[in-house]
């Protein structure tokens, strides 16, 4: 992780919405979020500035949220964050920024969500809205949505770290949901929209269901499998099925199959994350490790469709 050069504080975002766009230059400043592409600072009551930080990917990452979510956001049926202003690079920051609207809620990662059955239907509903065919010119995303053959090295690489930390105690039976997955057949339909980062850090929860999605920098087209993996570790025990439901279309056994290999993905990143914040490493984040666990345990508890 590299991060700026320059110290993000509330003085500087101030100064820069003053430069640019002084008819927000009123309005209080506090931090939301340090993320690790961006960090999020809240202006007034319903809007926030997102500012890279930490990544040389980021400055692309807002340019596609920029160009790709006032379209898209309308048709959804959780709030996102929908792009409003945009920051040029200046003397006093030299990225490109953003302003977007804000959305109230607390990430699923410090708030689970309690609530299965309305969560379920709520993410199911937000999927079935998000998954429609993209463009042409729609964004190739960074590692998502392509077939499950092409992260065979993310895989083993995930698997051997996570066992080395003793954060996975059955391999050869993780190794066999991975496998399953990558003989599913391949998807064929067209690219769909993906949100392509759906962890428990990005989705918002409220009264113990899901009220926001946030974050759409890996915003792409590809496998709809890619975002239904996010059911096993964003919804509690009991809720899977009830997800897969209301979904529509029902997702097929090899869209569920491949699914269950995009889940492991997911888990071994979060899990990974969670320990470096449990050891206190830069970038690490402990309330990541237990959604990933629970993940972990779901998917060595149930057969493949």
């Amino acid at each position: 992780m590299t991060h700026t050069e320059i110290e993000i504080t509330a003085a500087l975002v101030r100064e820069l919405i003053r430069d640019q766009h002084p008819d927000l230059a009123d309005r209080p400043v506090s931090l939301g979020a340090r993320g690790w592409d961006n960090q999020l600072w809240r202006l007034g009551e319903d809007l926030a500035v997102r500012l890279p930080w930490a990544t040389g990917s980021a400055d692309g990452l807002l340019r596609k949220e920029y160009a790709w979510l006032p379209g898209l956001a309308p048709q959804l049926p959780l709030p996102t964050p929908v792009p409003q202003r945009w920051g040029e690079p200046s003397e006093r920051f030299p990225r490109p920024w953003l302003v977007t609207t804000w959305v109230p809620g607390t990430p699923a990662d410090r708030a689970p969500v309690t609530r299965a059955e309305d969560a379920a239907d709520a993410l199911a509903a937000f999927l079935t809205a998000l998954h429609r065919p993209a463009p042409a010119g729609a964004p190739a995303g960074r590692d998502r949505g392509g077939p499950l053959t092409d992260y065979v090295g993310h895989f083993e690489g995930g698997l051997a770290e996570t066992v080395r930390l003793g954060l996975v105690e059955d391999p050869d039976a993780v190794r066999a949901i991975w496998a399953d997955a990558l003989a599913a057949p391949a998807w064929t339909g067209p690219a769909l929209w993906l949100h392509g980062d759906l962890h428990p850090a990005n989705v918002l929860t409220a009264d113990g269901t899901l009220c926001g999605v946030i974050d759409f920098g890996d915003l792409c087209a590809g496998d709809p499998a890619c975002d239904l993996a996010s059911a096993w570790i964003l919804l509690p025990d009991g809720a899977l099925d009830r997800f897969h439901r209301a979904h529509r279309p029902t997702p097929d056994a090899a869209t569920l199959r491949r699914a269950r290999g995009w889940a492991l993905l997911r888990a071994f990143g979060c899990l990974l994350i969670g320990e470096a914040g449990l050891r206190g490493r830069p970038g690490g984040k402990p309330t990541w490790g237990p959604p990933a666990h629970a993940a972990l345990r779901r998917l060595l508890a149930t057969a493949h469709p």
